[in-house]
C-alpha cells in the first residue's frame, strides 16, 4: 500500500526525524500535540497538526489520523511505540502501522515471554524469577517497557519492597502497565545491541552493533558503532543470535536486540520493538536510512539493502539536566548554538521551553569519521562549539566524557560512571595488563551505577548535625508523588522522606543524616519548582 500521508504519534526529536524522512520520500506529515505542547517544534515542522488530549490515548491518535485523512501512523519511540494494543487498533481501523506486528510486539515486549522464546531459539538469557530464586544482587525491571523506566537495582533483601513499589509506579506512569519482574544483576557488563531490519516477506537482516555501555539512571549517555570490544567472531555470533530471535517472534520493521556482554559471553536483555534513540550511529556507518526503510517495509516492499560498515560513529545526548546528579532541569532555552560539520538531530529550537512533563532531551550530536579516534575528535570539537543558555544542561559532562582517557581507550562498562564520577579528575594513567578493569580479581567490583538519591548533590543544607536545622529543597521542578515521613519522626541516614517525579522518572529525597523531621512543606500531588523548600530537619 502506498503511504501518502503519515501521522507521527509522538513528539520532540523523533517526530522531527520521521518528518524529515517523509519529506524526502514525498509523504505529507501530520503532528499531534496535547494542549500544553501546541506550538512545540514538531508541530511547527509538520504539514498539519491535530490537538489530542493525551499522547498515551490510542483512540486519540487514530481519531486524529482519520480526521485529516492519513494513511499510516508511525509511533516513534516511547509513549505507545511498543504497545501491541495500539498497533492492533491502528490496523483494525484500516490504517498502516509503521512498526512490528501486534503479535511480534506482544512476544518481544513481554520480557518474560521473550526470554522463553529466546531460550527455545538458542539465544542465551539471564535467570529471572522470584527474588529468592534469583538471589542478590538483582534488578527489578518493567515487563512492558524499557529506557530505564521501572528499573531498580536491589543489593539487599531489605531494599526489595521499596524498589518493587517504586518500579511499579514508574512503569505505570511510563507504559500504563505496572508489571515488573526480577532478574539476576551482572555487576560490570558491556551493553551491546544489534540493529535488525526485517520485512513481512521473511527477510531479517543484522545491520551491525552499537556499544551503549555508558549510562546514567539506567539510560544511555553515549553510543557508538562499531563496538570496540567485538572481534569478527563475536560480532557474528551476536548478530546470528539477534537474527534468530527476530525470526522466532516473526519480526517486521526496524528493531533492536539488546545484549549484556560479559567477557566473551552474552545474554539477551530485551527487544526494543521500535526505532532507537541511537539509530543515527548505525545510519552513518551503514549508509542505510532506517526510518525510510521502516516506511518501505510498512508499504509492503521487500528489503533490498546491502549494509557495508564504513568508519566509526559516536553519538551523545544533550539533555536539560544537572551535569553531576543527572537530575532533570526545566526552563526556557534563551540561546542555542548547535555545531556544524556533524549530524545534529534536535527536538527544540532557541526560545522553546523545556518542561517537566516530557523527556528533557535537547538534541543528539553524532560524529562520523574513518576511524574511532577521528570520530571522537570530531565530536569533541563539536561539543566545544555547542552553546546552550537559559537553563542547566549536561554539556560540561559531555565535554568531560568525550575527553576521558578510559573512553578514548574503549574501556567502558555499565559501571563507568561509578568508577569515574562525572566531572572528576582524569586518572593519571589507566591500568594495563591482564588485571585491567573487570579482571582485577584482588579487588571487589564497584557498586553499580544506579539512579542517584537526592542527598548532598540535590538539596541545600543549612546545617548538618550539632542541633542545627537543615532544609531540603527540590533539585528540579516536579510532582510530589509520595510523602513517607511526618513532623516529629526520627529518620535514619539516607532514609527516603519523599519521592519526586519528573519526566516520568522518580527521584527519592533522602535524609543526609540521622535527624528528626521538623516540618514537611509539601503534600502528595503538589507540583514544586526547582529550589522549593520540601523538608526541614533537626538533630
Amino acid at each position: 500500500m502506498e503511504i501518502r500521508k503519515l501521522l507521527v504519534a509522538n513528539r520532540g526529536e523523533i517526530a522531527v526525524r520521521v518528518f524529515r524522512a517523509c519529506r524526502e520520500a514525498g509523504i505529507a506529515t501530520v503532528a499531534v500535540a496535547v494542549p500544553d505542547d501546541l506550538g512545540a517544534l514538531h508541530t511547527r515542522l509538520a504539514d498539519e497538526t491535530v490537538e489530542i488530549m493525551s499522547y498515551l490515548a490510542s483512540a486519540e491518535h487514530i481519531r486524529a489520523a482519520k480526521q485529516v485523512g492519513a494513511d499510516a501512523i508511525h509511533p516513534g519511540y516511547g509513549f505507545l511505540a511498543e504497545n501491541p494494543e495500539f498497533a492492533e487498533a491502528v490496523e483494525a481501523s484500516g490504517l498502516v502501522f509503521v512498526g512490528p506486528t501486534p503479535d511480534a510486539l506482544r512476544k518481544g515486549g513481554d520480557k518474560l515471554e521473550a526470554k522463553r522464546i529466546a531460550q527455545e531459539a538458542g539465544v542465551p538469557v539471564l535467570p529471572a524469577g522470584e527474588p529468592a530464586e534469583v538471589g542478590f544482587p538483582l534488578v527489578v525491571k518493567a515487563a512492558a517497557g524499557g529506557g530505564g523506566r521501572g528499573m531498580r537495582v536491589v543489593r539487599e533483601p531489605g531494599e526489595l519492597d521499596e524498589a518493587l513499589a517504586a518500579a511499579k509506579r514508574e512503569a505505570k506512569a511510563a507504559f500504563g502497565d505496572d508489571t515488573v519482574f526480577c532478574e539476576r544483576f551482572v555487576e560490570r557488563p558491556r551493553h551491546v545491541e544489534i540493529q535488525l531490519l526485517a520485512d513481512e516477506h521473511g527477510a531479517v537482516l543484522s545491520l551491525g552493533e552499537r556499544e551503549c555501555s555508558i549510562q546514567r539512571r539506567h539510560q544511555k549517555v553515549l553510543e557508538e558503532s562499531p563496538c570496540p570490544a567485538l572481534d569478527a567472531d563475536l560480532r557474528q555470533r551476536m548478530s546470528e543470535a539477534a537474527v534468530a530471535f527476530g525470526r522466532a517472534i516473526g519480526y517486521r520493521s526496524a528493531g533492536t536486540v539488546e545484549f549484556m556482554l560479559d567477557g566473551r559471553d552474552f545474554h539477551l536483555l530485551e527487544l526494543n520493538g521500535r526505532i532507537q534513540v541511537e539509530h543515527p550511529v548505525t545510519e552513518l556507518v551503514t549508509g542505510v536510512d532506517l526510518v525510510r526503510e521502516q516506511l518501505r517495509v510498512a508499504a509492503g516492499e521487500r528489503l533490498h539493502v546491502e549494509p557495508q560498515l564504513n568508519g566509526h560513529a559516536v553519538e551523545v545526548r544533550l539533555y536539560a539536566e544537572d551535569p553531576q546528579s543527572f537530575l532533570p532541569q526545566a526552563g526556557r532555552i534563551e540561546r542555542l548554538r548547535l555545531p556544524s560539520g556533524i549530524r545534529v538531530d534536535a527536538g527544540v529550537e532557541e526560545g522553546d521551553e523545556v518542561g517537566v512533563a516530557y523527556d528533557p532531551m535537547i538534541a543528539k550530536l553524532i560524529a562520523h569519521g574513518p576511524t574511532r579516534d577521528e570520530a571522537l575528535l570530531r565530536l569533541r570539537d563539536a561539543l566545544a562549539e555547542t552553546e546552550v543558555g537559559g537553563l542547566t544542561t549536561n554539556l560540561p559532562f559531555l565535554r568531560w566524557l568525550i575527553s576521558h582517557p578510559a573512553l578514548r581507550a574503549g574501556r567502558t562498562t555499565t559501571a563507568f560512571l561509578a568508577e569515574y564520577p562525572p566531572l572528576s579528575a582524569f586518572p593519571t594513567r589507566l591500568p594495563t595488563g591482564p588485571w585491567d578493569g573487570a579482571w582485577r580479581l584482588n579487588l571487589p567490583p564497584p557498586a553499580p551505577h544506579s539512579p542517584p538519591d537526592v542527598d548532598d548533590a540535590a538539596h541545600a543544607a543549612t546545617g548538618g548535625g550539632g542541633g542545627e536545622q537543615s532544609a531540603l529543597t527540590a533539585p528540579m521542578p516536579g510532582t510530589v508523588i509520595k510523602v513517607l515521613a511526618a513532623p516529629g519522626d526520627r529518620v535514619s541516614h539516607r532514609q527516603t522522606l519523599l519521592v519526586l517525579e519528573a519526566m516520568k522518572m522518580e527521584t527519592p529525597v533522602v535524609s543526609p543524616y540521622e535527624a528528626v523531621v521538623r516540618a514537611i512543606h509539601v503534600a502528595e500531588g503538589d507540583r514544586v519548582a526547582g529550589g522549593a523548600l520540601l523538608v526541614e530537619l533537626e538533630e
